[in-house]
């Protein structure tokens, strides 16, 4: 019978996004409960989360794949049908989703990006602890066959189950597949997770409440700080307060919560160790 892992993540995503998102990671790590980001390799300021990343080697960073709202790492000429003038992936995942699906050629240049993606992540010489995608994009099947499929090629040994308590109905079974799908595929994934339904409003008090919500197995709680708000990080997260999330990872209530609750917390390599075989300890 394997042996269940507990245990507790406490992840920045959008790492690379802007010098304020870099700096709020640092800060979290050295001085607050934060354990794990999730880097955009093509963002503007990946190369400043990059050089902040070696200088905190107990801070375990993943890949966050973009395949929406955001930049893309090739060039428009190779991914024509993906991105826009400026090379940027639009918002409009359901169609894309749909194209993603029923379009060789579409399908082809999603691989060469996330392939791309992977391959910038590995040339950083940073050791891949987890990856997910942004906007959870990774929940489409087609997206994870790829990210399964391409993965392998660079050390693929855990993915985000965006699982969250009191997810709508139908999400529920797509869940639960690609739950099965990572199983079988012999990827850790995390239990459960915080952060969807408060993203951009993951304060004090809602990171306490998921703080007291943790129960067995592993759970991933995720935020998206920085040290300013809104608009100035992108202008999609006009609402968000990424300073709030900032000050929350930073609350000294909290960390006396964290350390109170005796739940081991790292990332997903600590976790889900491997043993001599390269597969994760049972």
């Amino acid at each position: 019978m394997a042996h269940r892992h507990n245990g507790l993540i406490i992840t920045a995503d959008d790492f690379g996004l802007h010098d304020c998102v870099n700096e709020a990671v640092e800060q979290a790590h050295r001085q607050g409960v934060l354990t794990a980001a999730s880097l955009m390799i093509a963002a503007p300021a990946a190369a400043d989360a990059v050089a902040r990343a070696r200088r905190l080697p107990r801070l375990r960073v993943g890949l966050h794949l973009v395949l929406a709202d955001g930049p893309a790492m090739l060039p428009r000429a190779r991914i024509p049908d993906l991105v826009d003038a400026e090379g940027r992936f639009g918002d409009a995942m359901a169609r894309d989703g749909v194209r993603f699906f029923f379009l060789p050629k579409v399908r082809r240049q999603l691989a060469a990006e996330i392939r791309a993606q992977f391959e910038a992540y590995a040339a950083t010489g940073l050791a891949l602890d987890h990856v997910n995608a942004h906007k959870h994009f990774h929940l489409h099947p087609t997206v994870l066959t790829l990210i399964l499929q391409i993965g392998r090629d660079y050390g693929l040994r855990a993915v985000r189950l965006p699982r969250e308590r009191g997810a709508p109905w139908w999400l529920v079974p797509w869940l639960a597949l690609m739950r099965r799908r990572l199983q079988r595929a012999g990827i850790a994934c995390n239990d459960s997770v915080c952060g969807i339904a408060d993203s951009g409003a993951m304060d004090e008090a809602a990171l306490l409440r998921a703080l007291a919500g943790v129960g067995t197995g592993v759970t991933e709680i995720y935020l998206h700080p920085a040290t300013v708000a809104g608009a100035p990080i992108a202008a999609t997260m006009r609402g968000y307060r990424h300073d709030a999330e900032l000050a929350a990872l930073l609350s000294p209530r909290v960390r006396r919560v964290v350390e109170a609750s005796g739940i081991p917390c790292g990332g997903f390599t600590d976790l889900f160790p491997l043993n001599a075989n390269g597969k994760h300890a049972t």
